[in-house]
C-alpha cells in the first residue's frame, strides 16, 4: 500500500520537478516535501498504530489529503504531457522540451482539482431521493420511507460536529426507518467515543437498525457492537426483524461483513438471517458489501442496500473498484427481480478523502408497489 502511494510522487519528482529550470537547492527540499506527503499512510500508522486511523488534527488530515491528491492529479497530467510530447516528436522527428510554463500550469490545475476533490469528500451530504418498486409490497407499506447512512468513517476527519450535522439532516428527512449499513468508524471506542456520540440522537418512528462494515473488524469488533447497541441502534447480525402495519409485514434483514472470518468472527449467513421470516413478506436486506448480491436475489430478497465502494470516488478508479465488487460500484442495479442500491457513502476513509463526480449521500428510499402484471 505504501509503495503504491509513492508511485505518483516518484512520477512527479522525476518527470515534472527535475526537468524544471529551478536551482538544485530548491528542487531537493521540494522533492523531500513531496516524498513526505506521499507517506501519509506511514505517518498515520505512527500516529495511531494503524494506517486506517490518522490521529492528527483535522486541518492536517485535510492538508495531507490535498497534497496526496495534488500529486496524484499532477502525475496523471504529467503522463498526458509526456505522451503528447512523444507524439509530437514522432510526427516532427524533433523532440521539443515541455516549457516550464506548461508544467506549472499543470501543477495549478492539479492543485485546484485536489482542493475540489477534498471539499467534495468532507462536506455534509445532501439527502438523495430514490424510489424503489417492490414486488408484492403490501398496500400498508406503500410510500414507506427508509433512510440509509453508510460509510460514515467517523474519525478525526469526520468529528463530532460533522456527525451531529449528519444526524440533524437524517432526522429532518422524515423517514419511517433509519438504516446504517456499516463502516461507522475508524478507530477504537476510546478514540471515537465523543465523535460517534451524536448517533444516539438518530430517531425514526420504526427505529434505527444497523450492520457492521469491514472497518469495524479492524478494531475491537465486540466492543464496537456493544457500544453501537448502547447508542440505541439494533444490530442485525445475521438476523431479521419484522415491521408490521395493520396485518401487513415487511422483513428487514442484516448480515455481517465478508471480512469477518479473517478476524475470527462469524461471516455473513443470509439463510440464518432469513430463517423464520413470514412467508410472502418482501425482504429488505442490509449487506455492507454489494458483491454477493446475486445470492441475495436468488434467496428472494426484494431490495438490498449496500455501501463499501464509496462510489469509486474518482473517474477511472471507479472501474477498478467495480472489478472487486462484481461490477457493482454506485447507484441502482437490477439483479434478477431484486433491486440493489450501492450508496456512494455518507463519509469515506480519511486515508483517501477525495471525490470527483461522485458526491456523498444520505439516501431516502420511497417504497412503491410494483405494477400488477397484465
Amino acid at each position: 500500500m505504501l509503495l503504491t502511494a509513492s508511485l505518483p510522487c516518484l512520477i512527479v519528482i522525476l518527470n515534472w520537478l527535475w526537468p524544471l529550470s529551478l536551482p538544485l537547492a530548491l528542487k531537493i527540499p521540494l522533492a523531500l516535501l513531496m516524498l513526505g506527503a506521499s507517506q501519509y499512510l506511514y505517518w498515520s500508522k505512527l500516529s495511531s498504530g494503524s494506517v486506517f486511523v490518522p490521529e492528527f488534527s483535522r486541518p492536517l488530515i485535510i492538508l495531507f489529503n490535498w497534497a496526496f491528491g495534488a500529486l496524484l492529479f499532477l502525475a496523471l497530467l504529467q503522463i498526458v504531457l509526456d505522451l503528447g510530447a512523444l507524439v509530437d516528436a514522432l510526427m516532427r522527428w524533433h523532440f521539443a522540451a515541455i516549457p516550464d510554463s506548461v508544467r506549472l500550469a499543470a501543477a495549478g490545475v492539479a492543485g485546484v482539482l485536489a482542493a475540489i476533490a477534498v471539499a467534495g469528500a468532507i462536506r455534509v451530504p445532501p439527502v438523495r431521493d430514490v424510489t424503489v418498486t417492490i414486488p408484492g409490497l403490501p398496500p400498508a407499506f406503500e410510500g414507506y420511507r427508509l433512510l440509509q447512512l453508510t460509510d460514515l468513517h467517523i474519525s478525526r476527519l469526520f468529528p463530532t460536529r460533522w456527525t451531529q450535522a449528519v444526524v440533524d439532516r437524517a432526522n429532518a428527512a422524515g423517514a419511517d426507518l433509519i438504516l446504517v449499513t456499516g463502516d461507522f468508524i475508524d478507530g477504537s471506542v476510546a478514540m471515537r467515543r465523543a465523535d460517534i456520540a451524536p448517533l444516539k440522537n438518530l430517531h425514526a418512528p420504526d427505529g434505527v437498525f444497523a450492520i457492521p462494515g469491514n472497518h469495524e473488524y479492524f478494531f475491537d469488533y465486540s466492543e464496537w457492537m456493544q457500544h453501537l447497541s448502547g447508542l440505541g441502534m439494533t444490530m442485525l447480525l445475521n438476523a431479521h426483524t419484522v415491521l408490521t402495519r395493520n396485518d401487513a409485514h415487511l422483513v428487514l434483514a442484516g448480515v455481517t461483513d465478508l471480512s469477518a472470518p479473517a478476524h475470527g468472527q462469524t461471516g455473513p449467513d443470509l439463510a440464518a438471517a432469513l430463517a423464520g421470516r413470514p412467508s410472502n413478506a418482501p425482504v429488505v436486506l442490509m449487506d455492507h458489501q454489494p458483491r454477493t448480491a446475486q445470492n441475495a436475489a436468488d434467496q428472494g430478497v426484494a431490495l438490498q442496500l449496500s455501501g463499501h465502494t464509496h462510489g469509486g470516488m474518482l473517474p477511472g478508479l471507479a472501474r477498478m473498484v467495480a472489478r472487486g465488487n462484481n461490477g457493482f460500484v454506485s447507484g441502482r442495479y437490477s439483479v434478477g427481480s431484486m433491486t440493489l442500491y450501492v450508496s456512494n457513502g455518507t463519509g469515506l476513509w480519511p486515508g483517501f478523502a477525495l471525490r470527483l463526480f461522485c458526491p456523498p449521500e444520505i439516501t431516502r428510499f420511497c417504497l412503491r408497489a410494483a405494477p400488477a402484471q397484465s
